[in-house]
C-alpha cells in the first residue's frame, strides 16, 4: 500500500478517535475555564481534584483498551463470534474495573491532607472529587462500547456522541455553576454535576446505538453475563492491565507535578493547570492519532499482512510529528492569549505563558511517545513499553523535576523541564522498539508461512 493512501485510511480513522479523545478531556477544560471565572482558588481546587481523579480515570480507559487491538485482529480473521464474546467479558471487566476504581478514588480523598496543600483548597476539593467519581462507572460502560466500535474501525459515532454530550456539560457548567433557571449557585461542585451528567448521557447514547444499530447485527452484542472464559479474560487484561499502568506513570507524573506546584503556591498550582490543560488538549488529540495506529497495525496482523503493518505504524509516526509541531507554533505564538481563556489574573497568566514555552517543546516528544505506545500495543507488546515510562517519568523525569525546582531554584520551570526529559527520552525508545519488532516480524514471516 503506498504511504498516501495509508495516510488518507488512518486520516479517516483517527480524525473521529482525535475528536472524541478531545471531547474527553474538553469535560476537564470546559470545567477549568468556567471555574476559572470564580478565582484562582477554585481553579487550583479543581486542579488538585482532577490530578487525583485524571489518574484514576486514565487507568480505567487503559483497561478498556484492551478490547481494541483483540476486535480488530478478530475483525481481520472475520470472526464475528469472538467479537461478540470479547465485548461480553470487556464489559464485566469494565463494570468490575469502574467500580473497584470508584472505591479507590474514595480511599485516596481521605488522604489529601497529608499533601501538604493549601487547607483551603483542600477544603474545596474533596466534595468535587466525590462528585466526579461518580461518573467513574457510566464512563467505563461508554468505553466498553466506544472501543469496540474503534476495533471494528468504526470511530464517527462515539465522536457525534462526545461532541453532543460536551455542549451539555457546557450548559450545565453555566447553570449549576452561577445559579440559572432557578437552580442554586453551586460554584466548583456545580462543575463537578454537569460532568457526571454528561457521562451518564454518553453511556446511555453509545449503548443504545451499538445495541440497535443493524450496523452490529452480524456480532449480536447483547447486555448479558457471559459464560466467562478465564483465557478470554486474561488476553483482554494482558493488554488492559499494562496499557492502564503505561497511562498511569504518564498521568501521575503530571499529577505529581500539581502537587510539588502546590508546594510553592496557589498561583503556581494554577498556573501549572491551565498549561497542562492546553498540553493536554494537543495529547489527546495525539491519542487519537495513537489509537488508529493501533487499529490499522493490529487489523493489518489479522490479515497476515506484516509489511503493511508496519508502513501503517511509520505512517502515523509522521502524522503526528506534522500535527505535534503545528500545536508547538500556537503555544509559543499565543502563550499570552490562551491563558486569558481561563483566568484574569495577571500572575497567574505570566506563569502560565512561561509554562507554553515548555510545553510547546514537548509537543513532538509527547506525539512520537504515545503513537508509540498506540503502535506497539497494536503488536501485543505492552510489558517493555510499560516498564520504559515507569523509568522515564519516575526513575529520571520526576526526581530530576524536583532537583530542579527546589534545591536549584527553577520552580514552576524546573519541575516541567524534567517531565520535557522524561517525555523525549521514552519517545526515543519507543520509536524504536517498534521499528526493530516491526522488521523482525517482516523477517519472520516467510519462515512463518513454510512452516
Amino acid at each position: 500500500m503506498e504511504l498516501k493512501s495509508h495516510i488518507k485510511t488512518t486520516f479517516f480513522l483517527a480524525y473521529p478517535v482525535m475528536l472524541s479523545q478531545l471531547g474527553q478531556v474538553a469535560v476537564g477544560v470546559a470545567d477549568s475555564m468556567m471555574v476559572g471565572r470564580l478565582g484562582a482558588l477554585p481553579l487550583a481546587a479543581a486542579s488538585l481534584g482532577n490530578s487525583i481523579f485524571f489518574v484514576i480515570m486514565m487507568f480505567g480507559i487503559g483497561i478498556s483498551m484492551g478490547i481494541t487491538p483483540l476486535v480488530s485482529i478478530a475483525d481481520g480473521k472475520h470472526k464475528t463470534k469472538r467479537i461478540s464474546r470479547l465485548f461480553k467479558h470487556g464489559l464485566w471487566i469494565n463494570l468490575t474495573t469502574g467500580l473497584l476504581l470508584t472505591v479507590v478514588v474514595m480511599g485516596l480523598s481521605q488522604g489529601i491532607h497529608f499533601l501538604n496543600q493549601p487547607l483551603e483548597v483542600v477544603e474545596e476539593a474533596i466534595p468535587y472529587l466525590w462528585i466526579i467519581t461518580a461518573s467513574l462507572i457510566p464512563l467505563m460502560v461508554f468505553q466498553t462500547f466506544k472501543q469496540l466500535a474503534e476495533g471494528l474501525s468504526q470511530t464517527r459515532q462515539a465522536m457525534y456522541i462526545t461532541i453532543f454530550s460536551n455542549l451539555v456539560n457546557v450548559f450545565l457548567n453555566w447553570v449549576l455553576i452561577w445559579g440559572h433557571f432557578g437552580f442554586p449557585a453551586l460554584g466548583l461542585n456545580g462543575a463537578g454535576w454537569a460532568t457526571l451528567i454528561s457521562r451518564i448521557l454518553m453511556m446511555i447514547l453509545m449503548g443504545a446505538y451499538v445495541l440497535r444499530s443493524s450496523r452490529y447485527k452480524p456480532y449480536h452484542i447483547r447486555l448479558s453475563l457471559p459464560s466467562l472464559s478465564f483465557p478470554m479474560v486474561a488476553r483482554i487484561l494482558k493488554i488492559g492491565v499494562p496499557t492502564g499502568f503505561q497511562f498511569i506513570f504518564e498521568v501521575s507524573a503530571f499529577s505529581a507535578a500539581a502537587i510539588m506546584m502546590g508546594w510553592i503556591g496557589v498561583n503556581a498550582l494554577a498556573g501549572h493547570q491551565i498549561a497542562l490543560n492546553l498540553a493536554s488538549i494537543s495529547y489527546m488529540m495525539a491519542t487519537g492519532l495513537s489509537t488508529a495506529g493501533m487499529i490499522r497495525v493490529s487489523n493489518q496482523i489479522g490479515k497476515g499482512n506484516f509489511q503493511g503493518m508496519r508502513e501503517a505504524g511509520m505512517a502515523v509516526f509522521g502524522m503526528v510529528l506534522a500535527f505535534m509541531f503545528t500545536c508547538a507554533v500556537i503555544f509559543f505564538t499565543f502563550r499570552f492569549y490562551l491563558p486569558t481563556l481561563y483566568i484574569d489574573d495577571p500572575e497567574v497568566i505570566a506563569l502560565s505563558a512561561s509554562l507554553l514555552i515548555i510545553a510547546g517543546f514537548f509537543q513532538l516528544s509527547d506525539g512520537v511517545q504515545v503513537v508509540g505506545l498506540g503502535v506497539l500495543r497494536g503488536l501485543e507488546d505492552v510489558k517493555v513499553p510499560t516498564l520504559v515510562t515507569l523509568m522515564a517519568y519516575w526513575v529520571l523525569g520526576l526526581p530530576l523535576g524536583y532537583l530542579l525546582a527546589f534545591p536549584l531554584g527553577w520552580n514552576e520551570k524546573g519541575i516541567w523541564i524534567g517531565l520535557l526529559i522524561g517525555l523525549t527520552i521514552t519517545a526515543v525508545m519507543l520509536f524504536y522498539r517498534f521499528h526493530s519488532l516491526s522488521k523482525k516480524k517482516i523477517n519472520e514471516q516467510p519462515l512463518v508461512q513454510k512452516l
